[in-house]
């Protein structure tokens, strides 16, 4: 018999990663751009050691933006493949965080971030990869539809 830990250490590691789809009134997205990559993204990050995705995305948000919107249910979950410097799978989620009226009231977090701001998926095609732009559409089909949708792949 394998001990546990012997048998644990063996699995195959994967990152975990939770943001926030926030909309304004006219259905834009809510975007940040951070200050240690080149594109734009959700709010939200890791999520860390005896956290849940949900509570992860609450509190990034918090912590970016400022605000305390309900964290809802899972639009989108994204496998997304090692790429550039990080040399593990990630798994994204990216849960509903609903609508909010007034941008006026995000306050950005200056330590990460350089900027915010609501795009069209068109708008928000052009300043991130195709591989996020991917995962934006598919959080829009999944809110308007009520359903959840896997991507499996990078591309």
């Amino acid at each position: 018999m394998i001990p546990a830990d012997v048998f644990y250490a063996g699995l195959s590691k994967v990152v975990a990663a939770a943001a926030g789809f926030i909309t304004d009134p006219s259905g834009r997205v809510l975007l940040v751009k951070p200050n240690y990559r080149d594109h734009w993204g959700w709010p939200g990050g890791h999520v860390d050691e005896g956290e849940s995705p949900d509570v992860a995305c609450a509190r990034e948000v918090l912590e970016e933006l400022g605000l305390e919107p309900p964290v809802g249910r899972l639009l989108v979950v994204h496998w997304v493949p090692p790429i550039d410097d990080r040399p593990l799978p990630l798994v994204h989620f990216l849960f509903d965080c609903g609508t909010v009226v007034d941008g006026n009231s995000v306050v950005l977090q200056a330590e990460e971030l350089e900027g915010y701001g609501f795009f069209t998926a068109e708008e928000a095609g052009s300043i991130m990869p195709s591989y996020l732009a991917r995962r934006l559409t598919a959080a829009q089909d999944a809110r308007a539809s009520n359903t959840t949708v896997y991507i499996g792949s990078f591309a």
